[in-house]
């Protein structure tokens, strides 16, 4: 059973919305992967992401960051200038998951002719 933190120090309570499958959700999505992979390079900007995430719009990169931030995965750091300076960065659980993802991806990469050979003979007899 999933578990979290309450507000009271030292008490643990039951959090059904931290569910296995809601977090395989969250750093499997189509977006999370490719923030999660840019941020373990080091601090990123909203900028560098945009322009590195081909087809990522304004508003599901904000909710994209947010959605990683509120989990847990990325620290974000205002930098008092004009105008502000604002960066994302991996947290350590972000980086445990990095190996994972890396692995994921690779594989991904390794396979994708092959999947789409098969999608291709499976088009053609069906």
């Amino acid at each position: 059973m999933s578990r979290s933190t309450s507000d009271v120090p030292g008490q643990v309570v039951d959090c059904p919305t931290c569910t296995v499958r809601e977090v395989l959700d969250r750093v499997g999505g189509k977006w999370s992967i490719g923030v999660l992979v840019e941020a373990v390079r080091g601090p990123v900007r909203f900028t560098e992401l945009e322009r590195t995430i081909t087809g990522i719009s304004r508003r599901m990169l904000t909710l994209t960051l947010r959605n990683l931030e509120r989990d847990g995965l990325l620290t974000r750091t205002v930098h008092p200038t004009v105008p502000p300076k604002v960066e994302y960065a991996a947290t350590p659980m972000a980086l445990e998951l990095h190996d994972a993802l890396f692995t994921l991806t690779s594989w991904a990469e390794r396979h994708r002719d092959d999947i789409a050979t098969a999608r291709s003979a499976y088009d053609a007899s069906h």
